[in-house]
């Protein structure tokens, strides 16, 4: 198995653990009582917004794979050349170079 897809599944599978552990938080919806809800609202709120996020954040892992199997992980969608190694490293979904990502590079 490549490094790159060994990343992308370690880090989809910790993705995976803390979705779980958000679902199991969001069981227990928090009164909404008119003037007096329950303080604990708040960070209910906040979990849900956070499992959305990481359920995208899945998603892309999940085509980063795909990508992986065609070939074309690690090539950047807007101009084709290879995404440096340590970006991959700190961003494994990632699908553009730095250069295209800071809007540098047009092609």
């Amino acid at each position: 198995m490549q490094t790159s897809e060994k990343l992308l599944e370690q880090e989809l599978e910790k993705l995976e653990d803390q979705i779980d552990l958000l679902k199991s938080s969001l069981d227990d919806k928090p009164d909404y009582a008119l003037g007096v809800g329950d303080p604990r609202i708040s960070s209910w709120e906040l979990n849900r917004a956070l499992l959305e996020q990481l359920e995208d954040r899945v998603g892309t892992l999940q085509e980063a794979l795909a990508n992986v199997d065609k070939g074309t992980y690690g090539i950047c969608e807007r101009c084709g050349k290879p995404i440096h190694p340590d970006r991959l490293a700190v961003l494994p979904e990632t699908r553009l170079c730095i250069e295209c990502a800071r809007g540098k590079r047009s092609e």
